[in-house]
């Protein structure tokens, strides 16, 4: 028995380790995890895709029971195995390498006999691929002590994950998602009352929510009141309760979204077999459920009446499951109408398969789910979860020398898909884009599955980024000695421990078209497919082009918090990744960000613009100006901002130059006054608060706040983090030392003269995004040249400043000591506090500065565990009805998987084409003269045009003769790099041309893409 590790004490979550897992589960559920101890029984590789999972998330501690020895076929699926670990016990080999993941978790061994006394000690019990009986044993126990209890089973591409978590459990947010508000025009003296929020933005309420008001003018009575149940009526409209008896309502107010916990009562698993209820996976396979759970029942009655499980493709032991489930169906009042007999041989015969892809889907599942029960966050499962992949299934029976286990680490995918299949994987080359979060649980599970690990096989892998130690929460490949590596080489190093077979070659290169000389024709030609695991759209559209021109399947998937996505791209069959977009983020109005703000998301944006602005952008043109000997002259083309720079540069260079620190202090100090004082002051002096519009209307009603300028306070924490974090970084501009010691600080600041702000008569404060738009076109229209000539002779010339450069600040959110979010954070809420708006704490300001996306590690498993059993149907070449794209939200749970959208196609008399089709011309480098011959006699089509990317190489309208002479008789190549100005590689073969065409009948004839080789 391993003994208890010394784990540091987590008095308090650390938020640099769990920074995006925050984000999703937030503190309170993070607080009630760590307080949580789980027992879980069995450690082969569905356990230990739970334990990897739980460890990582943060729970208190986690105690292995597994008494039995390491067999080669658990390597199937077991990445912490390997063949040196053969005949010693599960658990101990587990223990020492979970306890790697996160020194925050207790991590244990314990495998004495599971008594009583021993479950009562846990709050969680956790079972993979446990036989029923014991499950039922241990379920009787735990459902009548209060103790949480979750099961699951693997077998082949079927699985099942059971959920009880005792009478009353509380559930105190069912989905995770912020809460909504709304800023309210009307509400009625009505029962019940009728709520109506401004036409702007729809509420996006659901009946049955909470709500409560804060603001409301006059019906008072809703301000701060308890949570009220609405009903939804319109996408504007809710009903409360009664109101008759409230103050009428006169304006203004917030319609605000609470969270109400609610209790959910769960069944015995004794119970649930005998009255099941189902939360759906597929739904084109509902009807499935219950045949899967005689199945499951069936397969367990097999292995305690023989001993052992069904052997796969055994047409023997295929009836006698068959049997035995209509046996349990009899007594079971009849689970199933008709019992699914070749379904049920299908799982018998993939009783004895051990898929990493599958442990992944369900060890991501059930570990959200044991988090749900220690934390009570989001929706669990009620109470039965099945998933099954027979789509990934050979299409044809096999025979039983497909089947044949030779005591492998692979005998757990043969007996599922047979040796061809496998041989293909072993031999399969996968271009794996990117080493994060989803890219290391993928080497993980390709590792297992031997892709890449036979003769002819390779995984290339790329990745620039190096590791830090937020990514250490989810990417589990890293450990902290790892901080500062490059990824793709580490996690390399890692996978090819878990299987030292695996033939990974590593670039730590981005993808794009700088980088088109090293992933050449070649690379692509030579590769089986293409796998994403990034995390911007930019790089990812790159890649679905590249596989489009290439041919090459594509394998995309993505997480945002508990959402995970899966699309499989198919050459010639489906569309391209691209061939949709996801609409464009709403952007806030140029007037809300500089005036207007109402909400708290309004301000952090403006301080993180402020930020960019003063200790970025300044900077960078100060340097710009000293290096930079037209820097002036090239300043002058830019009407729009050639004034404000000029202002700045003396500013930074003349007349606010800081040569000390309390330099710095003074600069902030005025800096605050300037922002949450002055600017205040003046626009109230434009706009005062009891100004009415020409409808009569007050100008300050919603969505406009009122605004009130601030008092600096030295004695304020917010009013001195302001000026503590904006003299640091001034002072990191100018390479000057700074300070934190509050002594310090006010010292200077009490020795700063503020002067008194007169506002001023004719200053303009654009109202709408019309007024916005309009002064930003005529914005540089009334220059004073004379004015920026005297700045200009202000300034001092780049030769008395010497060696001095400035030192742009990088925006930077994961290092807490370097004042930026420091910054932004005080910058949003003195900003907010001036417009009456509720203050953001740093993690949120951080989320939304930063466009952080939430992540945590049991979504990025499951989504991976999708993306590889789609990978078996592409080395099949199945067919399109096959395939399945998927969407998945943990927190509800919900499930969805559907067909991809075959390529759209279009046709010339009997040629059907679509985005996957080109016209590939290989007949050495033609002149321009054969190229228009070849693509006549083949289509019969007169070529209008050809261009190669921007350029025009030929026009049957060209109205010069004499170019057209000189063209035609030219090499295509040699037009597109005269015209193009394209620069060939030494290794490059192909151009792409673009053309246009007319039929017999001068109709214009829409054709694919050209490829030309040349060479």
């Amino acid at each position: 028995m391993a003994g208890n590790q010394p784990t540091p004490m987590q008095t308090d979550i650390d938020e640099s380790l769990y920074s995006r897992q925050l984000y999703v589960l937030g503190h309170d559920a993070m607080r009630r995890m760590a307080e949580s101890n789980l027992l879980l029984v069995g450690c082969k590789g569905l356990g230990i895709e739970i334990a990897k999972n739980l460890a990582l998330a943060g729970i208190k501690s986690l105690t292995l029971h597994d008494p039995n020895p390491i067999d080669i076929a658990d390597l199937s699926s077991q990445f912490y195995f390997t063949e040196a670990d053969v005949g010693k016990n599960r658990a101990e080999v587990s223990c020492l390498c979970l306890r790697d993941l996160n020194q925050y978790v207790a991590i244990e061994v314990n495998n004495a006999p599971l008594t009583h006394d021993l479950l009562k000690q846990f709050q969680v019990v956790v079972l993979p691929d446990a036989p029923m009986k014991t499950c039922l044993d241990i379920n009787d126990f735990c459902h009548a002590g209060g103790v949480r209890f979750l099961s699951c089973q693997s077998r082949g591409v079927f699985g099942n994950i059971f959920a009880d978590f005792g009478e009353g459990f509380v559930v105190h947010d069912t989905n995770g998602e912020p809460c909504l508000s709304a800023m309210i025009s009307s509400v009625t003296q009505e029962s019940p009352g009728m709520v109506t929020t401004l036409d702007e933005v729809r509420h996006g309420l659901e009946s049955g929510d909470f709500v409560t008001f804060t603001e409301v003018q006059g019906m008072t009575e809703l301000n701060n009141c308890p949570p009220m149940e609405i009903k939804v009526t319109g996408p504007y409209t809710f009903t409360i309760s009664d109101t008759t008896k409230m103050s009428q309502y006169k304006s203004g107010g917030y319609v605000k979204q609470v969270k109400v916990p609610i209790k959910v009562d769960f069944k015995s698993l004794r119970d649930s077999i005998a009255d099941p209820e189902y939360t759906i996976s597929d739904f084109a396979k509902m009807d499935r459920m219950p045949q899967l759970l005689l199945g499951f029942q069936a397969i367990d009655a097999f292995m305690e009446q023989h001993g052992h499980l069904p052997l796969p493709g055994n047409a023997e032991h295929g009836k006698q499951v068959v049997a035995i489930a209509r046996e349990l169906n009899s007594k079971s009042k009849e689970m199933v109408d008709d019992i699914d007999e070749k379904l049920l041989r299908q799982m018998a015969s993939n009783a004895r398969g051990d898929l990493s892809p599958m442990a992944a889907v369900l060890g991501g599942i059930a570990a959200q789910e044991v988090l749900k029960a220690c934390s009570g966050k989001f929706s669990p499962i009620k109470q039965w979860f099945f998933y099954d992949c027979t789509e990934a299934l050979p299409d044809e029976e096999l025979p039983p020398s497909e089947y044949e286990l030779k005591g492998t680490r692979y005998d757990g995918q043969i007996a599922v898909f047979g040796k061809n299949v496998h041989e293909r994987i072993m031999s399969s080359k996968y271009f794996l884009v990117g080493a994060g979060a989803i890219g290391c649980e993928m080497l993980k599970n390709w590792a297992l599955m031997g892709l890449g690990c036979g003769p002819g096989g390779c995984v290339h892998l790329t990745d620039m980024d190096t590791i830090e130690k937020s990514n250490l929460n989810r990417q589990f490949l890293f450990r902290p000695t790892d901080i500062q590596k490059l990824k793709a080489t580490t996690a390399a190093d890692a996978v090819t421990r878990m299987n030292p077979a695996l033939n990974v070659k590593c670039y730590s290169t981005r993808v794009g078209p700088d980088t088109e000389d090293l992933f050449d024709d070649d690379f692509f030609e030579g590769l089986d497919g293409v796998c994403n695991a990034l995390d911007n759209v930019q790089a990812r559209l790159y890649m679905d082009q590249r596989c489009v021109y290439y041919q090459r399947p594509l394998l995309e998937s993505g997480t945002l918090g508990t959402k995970g996505n899966v699309q499989v791209v198919v050459p010639q069959v489906t569309e391209s990744y691209g061939s949709s977009r996801d609409p464009p983020e709403k952007s806030i109005p140029i007037c809300t960000l500089k005036n207007f703000p109402n909400a708290i998301e309004h301000t952090i944006q403006w301080a993180r613009d402020d930020f960019e602005g003063v200790f970025k952008q300044s900077q960078d043109d100060i340097n710009s100006y000293l290096t930079m000997p037209d820097y002036l002259t090239t300043l002058k083309k830019q009407p729009g901002t050639a004034l404000t720079t000029l202002e700045a540069l003396k500013e930074n260079l003349v007349t606010k130059k800081p040569t000390s620190f309390s330099d710095c202090v003074v600069w902030a100090r005025l800096r605050f006054e300037e922002l949450f004082h002055n600017q205040i002051k003046q626009l109230l002096f434009n706009f005062p608060l009891d100004m009415v519009t020409s409808t009569g209307t007050p100008f300050w009603s919603a969505p406009k706040r009122p605004p009130a300028p601030a008092v600096f306070d030295a004695d304020n924490a917010m009013h001195l983090d302001f000026v503590t974090s904006a003299a640091n970084l001034r002072a990191f501009n100018y390479g000057i030392a700074g300070s934190r010691d509050p002594a310090v600080l006010k010292a200077a600041i009490a020795d700063v003269m503020v002067p008194e702000f007169t506002p001023q008569k004719g200053v303009k404060i654009q109202v709408t995004e019309g007024e916005a738009a309009e002064a930003a076109a005529s914005a540089g229209g009334d220059m004073d040249d004379d004015y920026m000539r005297r700045i200009v002779g202000e300034l001092p010339t780049p030769a008395t400043l010497g060696a001095f450069r400035s030192a742009p600040i990088e925006f930077e959110k994961d290092d807490d000591d370097n004042f930026h979010m420091d910054y932004i954070t005080a910058c949003s809420n003195l900003r907010a506090s001036n417009y009456a708006i509720d203050p953001s704490d740093r993690h949120q300001t951080k989320l939304i500065a930063g466009k952080i996306i939430p992540a945590i590690a049991t979504t990025t498993a499951m989504v991976t565990g999708f993306v590889c059993f789609e990978l078996y149907k592409l080395t099949q070449s199945k067919k399109l009805e096959a395939y399945k794209n998927a969407f998945a939200n943990l927190a509800l749970p919900f499930c969805s998987f559907s067909e991809p959208v075959a390529a759209p196609s279009r046709k010339y008399r009997d040629i059907e084409w679509t985005l996957w089709s080109r016209i590939d011309i290989d007949e050495g480098d033609l002149s321009l003269e054969k190229f228009l011959e070849v693509f006549q006699k083949r289509y019969e089509l007169e070529v209008s045009m050809i261009s190669c990317g921007v350029s025009i190489l030929y026009s049957a309208f060209m109205t010069s003769k004499k170019k057209l002479e000189e063209r035609l008789p030219m090499k295509m190549s040699e037009l597109a790099c005269s015209i193009a100005k394209m620069e060939l590689t030494p290794k490059q073969k192909y151009l792409i041309f673009e053309v246009c065409a007319t039929d017999a009948d001068d109709e214009d004839i829409e054709t694919p893409y050209v490829r030309f080789k040349f060479r």
